[in-house]
């Protein structure tokens, strides 16, 4: 219980004191002091309770009761955000749908704690393999993506016009509480608590991505929240039927209740958490949000896009994925969204000459993937799933944190224009390198994951999912393999760029780095 609570709390207080102390240096000493806490505490967790299997953790029924207070209120803060926005900015779809959820809020709180605490559940935290894959995730990505973002948005501050306000100690705040929120998402058994960190990111990636405050940065933040809170109705939605069908409120209740008598009461709540999770995790017809989030910082994107935001969509189908063998219209559901996902959205990055949008289509793309192993719902199925998750979230965060820094020291995102990056910028291209083979090419893990993949789908007998992922990774090999070319170009001297990259984004990049590596040849052993 004490590194649960480190885990939650470390990141909040370093996001308190952030927004009290502003200066540079101040920043500096708080965002690497709790980014070095939080990793080392999400390496304690995992050393604790990988090879453990599931475990409970009780909380006194008061506490309980106090603590979902505490999230009530938070959820009824979130709201008042979103309002306060919309009508800021006079975004009539963002004010009609806060209003509803406001109302749902409000609603579900009156009827879960008017019950009392004898009503609260007495082990509302857990831990089992798939949250502590997470954890790390979590802990080790997101916390030095936190890192990162001290020398990325001093160059970004230095390139804003003169006399705009420094607001970066808001920014790095966001990137904290997000961390916090995600901690509780994957650790929470208790769904009351899983769907305010739920709504936590959400609001969080709104104020992230509308961070610039241009017109294109608020059109792409409403976007994103419209979106999401789509999902989010859908997850009050399934809360409120599981209480009136008199579910208990809880992921492992809900996931045992599959395999009983009362397993019809789970149709209409199945089908509105796979909607919620559809959306989080960009899948399409959802998935334009993910890719608005590109005008956002970069330290955002690598954020959303690896080990967060879209990684709590995808962690939640996964956990359902024994529901699905249950409930065969969710499972297609869920499996023809995330198989269409991934053949589309790999077609599509190949068009792109972006950086950032190549790395986008192929985030939702890789999410498809994942998408499609959960409603597969097989044991081999949800092992590829987890891998994809832990290769995807530490290649592709390298690779984001690559492009942003690039971008800063050749003045370009674009693939094109990173001929010669090899003797311009010769250690960044080399991990530039190393993610983009860690996503397609033997022996790192993404290739594993996806013949993991393709043996799960040759169990169940479905020939459209073979052809879906034959073609989809065919896909995938062409923009790959294209933009590693791009990078091996040898030609002449041109002067060396790189000398002025932050301290503070090498060592982001560099444990990047050191993960995948890390990751790949302990394969065997986590796959135990």
């Amino acid at each position: 219980m004490s590194l649960i609570a480190a885990l939650v709390a470390v990141p909040l207080i370093a996001a308190v004191l952030l927004m009290l102390f502003r200066s540079e240096s101040q920043r500096n000493v708080i965002t690497i002091a709790a980014a070095a806490i939080t990793g080392v505490t999400a390496v304690a967790f995992a050393v604790q309770y990988l090879f453990v299997g599931h475990v409970s953790f009780a909380l006194p029924q008061e506490t309980s009761f106090f603590a979902t207070w505490v999230f009530t209120a938070i959820d009824i803060v979130l709201c008042a955000v979103i309002l306060w926005h919309a009508v800021r900015y006079k975004n009539r779809l963002a004010l009609v749908l806060g209003l509803v959820q406001t109302v749902g809020v409000i609603a579900f709180a009156n009827m879960t704690l008017s019950e009392g605490a004898g009503h609260m559940l007495p082990e509302p935290l857990y831990s089992d393999q798939l949250s502590v894959i997470m954890v790390l995730i979590v802990g080790l990505v997101g916390s030095a993506i936190c890192v990162y973002a001290l020398g990325y948005m001093h160059d970004f501050q230095h390139h804003e016009p003169a006399g705009a306000p420094d607001r970066r100690h808001f920014f790095s705040a966001l990137m904290f509480i997000f961390l916090s929120a995600m901690f509780v998402i994957v650790l929470s058994d208790n769904l009351e608590w899983l769907f305010t960190g739920w709504e936590i990111t959400t609001v969080c990636s709104f104020l992230m991505i509308g961070y610039t405050r241009t017109d294109e940065a608020i059109k792409n933040s409403f976007r994103q929240i419209n979106l999401n809170m789509i999902g989010g109705l859908a997850f009050l939605a399934a809360l409120i039927m599981l209480h009136f069908g008199g579910i208990e409120l809880s992921l492992a209740a809900f996931i045992e209740t599959a395999s009983t008598t009362q397993a019809a009461v789970l149709i209409f709540p199945i089908l509105l958490l796979s909607v919620a999770g559809l959306t989080k995790a960009a899948q399409m017809p959802f998935h334009s949000w993910l890719l608005g989030a590109m005008v956002a910082p970069t330290p955002t994107s690598a954020l959303l896009h690896s080990s967060t935001m879209v990684k709590a969509g995808v962690f939640l189908l996964v956990k359902l994925a024994p529901v699905y063998m249950v409930f065969p219209a969710a499972s297609i559901m869920v499996v023809t969204v995330g198989g269409a996902t991934f053949v589309l959205c790999s077609f599509m990055a190949i068009s792109q000459s972006n950086a950032k949008r190549v790395l986008a289509y192929s985030t939702i793309a890789n999410l498809g993937l994942i998408t499609a192993c959960a409603g597969v719902g097989t044991p081999e199925a949800v092992w590829a799933a987890a891998f994809l998750i832990l290769f995807h979230a530490i290649a592709k965060s390298l690779l984001f944190l690559c492009v942003g820094t690039a971008e800063h020291h050749i003045g370009s995102r674009d693939i094109e224009d990173m001929d010669l990056l090899f003797d311009r910028m010769p250690r960044l291209a080399r991990f530039m390198m190393l993610g983009i083979m860690c996503m397609f090419i033997a022996p790192f893990g993404m290739l594993v994951a996806k013949w993991a993949t393709l043996v799960s789908f040759v169990d169940t007998g479905q020939v459209a999912l073979i052809l879906l992922l034959a073609f989809g990774s065919a896909a995938t090999f062409m923009f790959w393999a294209k933009w590693l070319g791009k990078l091996s170009g040898i030609a002449g001297r041109p002067e060396n760029v790189e000398v002025t990259v932050h301290k503070s984004e090498w060592t982001a990049i560099v444990i990047m780095a050191v993960l995948v590596v890390v990751g790949c040849v302990c394969l065997p052993i986590i796959s135990q």
